[in-house]
């Protein structure tokens, strides 16, 4: 039994759709991070950079319990567990495992921040706003290239370097993206939504967010993105 920390963002989903494309059966544990659930202590312990999401798969390596945070290393380790969506062929599993370092370090953080500075800035910073809208677009240029050329980002098959990028593709119109420009993103997009397993994991706790979905009080900006952050690095 895998017990999941989670909140549905887009790091949040990847693990979702991973657990219901892997079939491991799991319980789901909200941490609203609107609420600050994720500076509660027992949460650190499993998650010590405060971020969702995270787990403790209660069978463990040798049986035991083992926690796990990043959700990039909780792909990999869902797939080995369950032998599926990472190649075991080495030229394959590293070509997977390139596409998820790409989604890891350039489509989640730029994503982010194109979303952060075009939806939560306090006040208008147009030279973030450029930035981080171009290398969004940059980014799906990329995307578009590869997908151009094969079915899937790493290839003809579906992998976790699908399933981590495919969350960060939902609402491009938030981060300044017009998908007529990348048809082929599009196209895998679709395909990858029309399965019943990212279905399932896009539905989970989205009853929840969409209960705060509104436009952010001073309390909650400060927990996401203000002193609340700063300070509790510094404890």
């Amino acid at each position: 039994m895998i017990d999941l920390y989670t909140w549905p963002t887009p790091n949040g989903r990847k693990v979702h759709i991973m657990l219901e494309e892997t079939g491991l059966p799991y319980a789901v544990h909200p941490v609203n991070t609107r609420a600050g659930d994720q500076f509660k202590p027992d949460f650190l312990k499993i998650s010590p950079n405060n971020k969702i999401p995270a787990i403790i798969d209660r069978n463990g390596p040798g049986d035991k319990p083992f926690a796990l945070f990043e959700s990039g290393a909780i792909l990999i380790y869902l797939a080995e567990k369950s032998g599926k969506y990472l190649p075991y062929e080495p030229a394959a599993k590293y070509t997977t495992l390139q596409w998820l370092m790409f989604q890891m370090g350039g489509v989640g953080p730029m994503f982010g921040q194109a979303g952060h500075f075009r939806a939560y800035a306090k006040e208008p910073q147009p030279y973030a706003i450029e930035r981080y809208t171009n290398e969004v677009n940059r980014l799906h240029k990329v995307m578009n290239e590869q997908l151009g050329k094969t079915a899937y980002l790493a290839g003809n098959k579906y992998t976790i370097a699908d399933i981590a990028t495919w969350p960060w593709i939902i609402n491009p119109e938030r981060r300044g993206v017009d998908m007529a420009l990348y048809p082929h993103v599009q196209r895998w997009f679709e395909e990858i939504l029309a399965r019943p397993a990212v279905q399932r994991g896009l539905a989970l706790l989205a009853d929840e967010r969409k209960a705060h979905e509104r436009e952010l009080t001073e309390t909650e900006r400060d927990i996401l993105f203000g002193t609340s952050q700063r300070m509790q690095a510094v404890k």
